[in-house]
């Protein structure tokens, strides 16, 4: 009982971490019409931000600080660069982006080396929260659970309840109506992204300290975000929040499962079906744990294509 009780608790943490990342890339989609392949190298740009002005300004101060500069190299990007090339279509707002996401790995891997880095939890923040059990659940897993429910708020806030969230929400819809009205969209755009990058390089500064901070960090998780994107819907901010913490849970519960198809079989009537020629069937549902999302990327795919809760064409 106290395996599942953690299990869930890390499933929901590492979901909302899943979510503050793929928040901004999901915006930026609705609005735009391109998935950003750079995305995930914000989260790793906060990360080593962080990491570099932490001796500097302390813990604290080094998060905001590493969230307002990568904010404001999304809003570069989107200004000299996405934005150029916007009128050419999405495959060269994609191959684009594509490039950016390997200069800007083998620029930290030229400034920091290919090794992870020595950013770490502060020993202030470094003890246990509460007990399940025998064992001690870490105060900081918990510091991040909340810094992404108060971005989940914010931002909900921000689009629901502002003049500013309202432009946004009816750019992404009918940017042309909105420009008539005499409003800026391509103001708007910039913002979004100058957003969408802030909170990936938030995650990064916050998740980095905990996980490691490694030139291949944006790689790991950037998969990760896009199949919460896609298994979500593309654009559907509701979806990426449902997809995150599903893939959350399903990762971290199916890392506790120690057993393979072999042995389950046998307790549903399928004994005969018990084969030791297979490495398939001996495989054991842990060792398979990092692919399982991708698994239900596919079903929701076949039987949803456009996402939990997507669009389709008719429903736009």
């Amino acid at each position: 009982m106290e395996q599942i009780v953690l299990s869930a608790i890390n499933g929901i943490v590492y979901g909302l971490l899943l979510f503050m990342v793929s928040a901004g890339l999901t915006l930026i989609f609705g609005m735009m019409g391109v998935l950003n392949f750079a995305h995930a190298s914000f989260y790793m740009i906060g990360a080593y931000t962080a990491y570099s002005l932490e001796g500097y300004f302390g813990f604290g101060t080094s998060i905001i600080l590493s969230t307002l500069f990568v904010s404001a190299l999304g809003v570069a990007m989107e200004r000299w660069i996405l934005r150029r090339v916007h009128r050419f279509g999405h495959a060269h707002e994609l191959l684009v982006t594509f490039g950016i996401a390997f200069i800007v790995a083998e620029l930290i891997k030229s400034i920091f080396g290919n090794f992870p880095v020595n950013y770490a939890v502060p020993k202030s923040l470094e003890f246990p929260l509460f007990h399940i059990g025998s064992i001690e659940y870490p105060f900081y897993r918990v510091f991040m659970g909340g810094v992404a429910l108060a971005m989940l708020a914010g931002l909900y806030l921000l689009l629901s309840r502002t003049r500013v969230g309202l432009i946004v929400r009816a750019a992404i819809y009918k940017p042309d109506m909105v420009s008539a009205l005499g409003h800026n969209v391509q103001r708007v755009f910039m913002l979004v992204v100058g957003v969408g990058a802030g909170l990936a390089g938030l995650a990064g500064a916050v998740a980095g300290a905990f996980y490691s901070t490694n030139p291949n960090m944006a790689l790991d998780l950037g998969v990760m975000v896009f199949v919460v994107v896609v298994v979500g819907g593309l654009g559907s901010l509701p979806g990426a929040f449902i997809a995150s913490l599903i893939n959350g849970l399903l990762v971290s519960f199916s890392v506790m499962l120690d057993f393979s198809l072999n042995d389950i079989l046998p307790h549903i009537g399928l004994a005969g079906l018990v084969t030791t020629q297979s490495d398939l069937m001996s495989l054991k549902i842990s060792s398979v744990a990092a692919t399982l999302p991708f698994l239900l990327m596919l079903l929701v795919l076949l039987f949803k294509p456009a996402g939990l809760m997507g669009e389709t064409d008719e429903q736009q």
